[in-house]
């Protein structure tokens, strides 16, 4: 889901000293609190903006600056000699869109110094305007791959699976179609969770009345919601909590569980109407060698279609894709070793985490670009 545009009010304060000789225009805390809401508007963290907004702020003349973060506002305010400038901006609903991120920090980190405003003002401009990578027919079907997935994941069969992928791509459909309408994101959640998993009893029904067996239905009906769990602002959040950014972090993790409570209430709606049990049931049996490799094949498809709703470059979600199917297939073998839950989920999350980091520090590669997928998957 790409960030788009919102309320550009601006509100400005200036101290001015009249011994200042030499200080950047206005417009170059314009161009500074511009990068700073363009990325926060594409999902990433509070610490990471501040990060690149200090990194720009003296190329631009300023000696020092300081920013505040929350959900929906950034303030900026910067010093040069003894003149303060202070800006701060409306961000509006939150979106998700790595590409743009990526963009963002390669600005800020390729910027020369003594760089015009207007030129970096028109860099920001270009990399806003940008069309998304995918369009929301291709979101759609990798969504409703990635929910036979999950299906599969969670123990389901094919009746189960196909249900799945079927509500979960009608859903993230419906989801898109009314974001882009610019309707509430908790409305459009619930609908969303309604379209999906009521498409997915429908299916089953009529399945069931063509001789189907759906033995393992719980797994397919929670698979075909999972892609409306809000990981992007949760891990976020969670990144901004561990540096201290408690504002923000605690803003996008209220973010989080409303959007789940909102799914939450979408789903009961369908659970209630449709009489619909979701007791756990065990899963389908398999030779072990083929259910890894089926269980590789969903991970693998689960995190490059994460990645492409995300708004990653194809390259990099076929490396989500892979870390995924890596850290996925380790988390289910330590499983199927006797491990616990939590521990086998720690493991495969302290893999993503070190590959995350290495590709961050080598090939420049955001955080979250190379987390969230693999971990939501």
């Amino acid at each position: 889901m790409a960030a788009g545009r919102y309320d550009d009010r601006v509100t400005s304060t200036f101290e001015r000293d009249d011994r200042t000789t030499s200080v950047p225009p206005p417009d170059a805390l314009e161009a500074l609190l511009r990068v700073g809401v363009l990325t926060l508007q594409a999902g990433n963290t509070a610490f990471r903006t501040r990060k690149w907004i200090d990194a720009i702020a003296p190329k631009l003349g300023f000696e020092a600056v300081s920013v505040i973060v929350s959900l929906d506002s950034i303030t900026v305010s910067a010093r040069c000699g003894s003149e303060r400038l202070t800006a701060m901006r409306e961000l509006g609903p939150p979106g998700i869109n790595v590409t743009r991120i990526a963009q963002l920090e390669r600005l800020a980190r390729t910027m020369r110094p003594e760089a015009p405003p207007a030129e970096i003002a028109a860099a920001v401009a270009k990399i806003e305007s940008a069309a998304p990578r995918y369009s929301l027919q291709q979101i759609a079907v990798a969504v409703g791959l990635a929910s036979g997935g999950f299906a599969f994941l969670s123990g389901a069969a094919t009746p189960e699976t196909f249900a799945a992928a079927l509500g979960g791509g009608s859903g993230q459909w419906l989801r898109l179609w009314l974001t882009r309408r610019r309707l509430n994101q908790f409305g459009a959640a619930a609908l969303s969770a309604i379209m999906a998993s009521g498409l997915f009893v429908l299916v089953a029904g009529a399945g069931s009345h063509l001789g189907f067996s759906f033995v393992h239905y719980p797994a397919g009906f929670i698979a075909s919601i999972l892609f409306l769990v809000p990981g992007f602002p949760l891990i976020a959040g969670l990144f901004d909590l561990l540096q201290y950014q408690t504002v923000a972090a605690v803003s996008r993790l209220a973010y989080g569980v409303m959007m789940l409570l909102a799914v939450a209430f979408g789903l009961s709606i369908v659970i209630a109407v449709g009489g619909v049990e979701v007791s756990r049931q065990p899963s389908i049996e398999l030779a072990y060698t083929l259910k890894l490799f089926f269980r590789a094949v969903a991970s693998f498809v689960s995190g490059c279609a994460f990645a492409m709703l995300f708004n990653n470059s194809p390259r990099t979600a076929f490396a989500a894709g892979l870390l995924a199917l890596g850290a996925n297939d380790l988390r289910l073998i330590l499983t199927d070793m006797g491990m616990m839950l939590a521990p086998a989920a720690f493991f495969a999350a302290l893999l993503i985490g070190l590959v995350a980091l290495v590709m961050d520090q080598r090939f420049n590669v955001p955080p979250l670009a190379m987390t969230v997928a693999p971990i939501v998957s």
